[in-house]
């Protein structure tokens, strides 16, 4: 069932990407694993599938801790809320850091990443949607937050990262004002090139931020099924 999955979404991505002027290969997907077992990713790792995302650092740990898990190489993404106390336990071994939200967050990780002699890439979440239950900067603060982000060591912001609403009628306008928001955080960055990731969509948008030029979707239910 995975592998349907996983293949289906992928088709759909490229059907996507053609009817919107793009490659599929501009566009990654990370498997958003979270609440599904080591077995769940394994499938997945089987049916071809080399990157995943979780959201919880308990759940990553586990899975981290798992031997099947350990042996296979698969490139890992943090996609959820990330407190400052837990940067430690995922700091040697995230691909990137997805939802960073504040200034003492990006300080933590640049001195983990100090630590084991790495820069690790960020993206920093914006709260496009400005729903209170949602983490991420507001549009009005993120470009302030970035300039002093921008000077930390060992770590590199690579680009942003939203939530939409569950409105798809929004989703269209929230996903173009992020398209907006990446375009200027690229000419205030000290490296323009190395503003290149947007992440946003997942299951029930991921079409329309593709349109709007996501190069990173997070997609869980729609490859392993509801969450229990």
């Amino acid at each position: 069932m995975i592998a349907e999955n996983l293949n289906r979404i992928k088709t759909e991505i490229a059907e996507v990407c053609a009817r919107v002027g793009r490659t599929p290969e501009s566009v990654k997907l990370i498997a958003v694993s979270k609440t599904k077992p080591a077995s769940a990713v394994i499938e997945a790792f089987e049916a071809g599938h080399r990157v995943f995302g979780e959201n919880y650092v308990q759940e990553l740990l586990t899975k981290f801790a798992d031997e099947t898990l350990q042996t296979l190489p698969i490139e890992w993404h943090f996609v959820g809320h990330l407190q400052s106390n837990k940067v430690r336990y995922v700091a040697e071994k995230i691909a990137m850091i997805h939802g960073v939200d504040k200034l003492s967050l990006a300080e933590e990780i640049s001195k983990r990443a100090k630590k084991y002699n790495r820069t690790l890439p960020i993206l920093l979440e914006v709260n496009i949607s400005a729903e209170a239950s949602k983490h991420g900067l507001s549009p009005d603060a993120l470009f302030s937050e970035a300039e002093k982000i921008f000077a930390l060591p060992h770590i590199e912001l690579k680009g942003l990262m939203t939530i939409a609403s569950p409105d798809r009628e929004k989703v269209k306008q929230e996903f173009k004002h992020m398209r907006l928001l990446f375009e200027k955080l690229k000419t205030l960055a000290p490296k323009p090139e190395q503003i290149t990731e947007l992440s946003m969509g997942m299951s029930g948008d991921f079409d329309i931020a593709i349109a709007e030029g996501a190069t990173l979707l997070r997609i869980g239910t729609a490859i392993f099924g509801e969450r229990r």
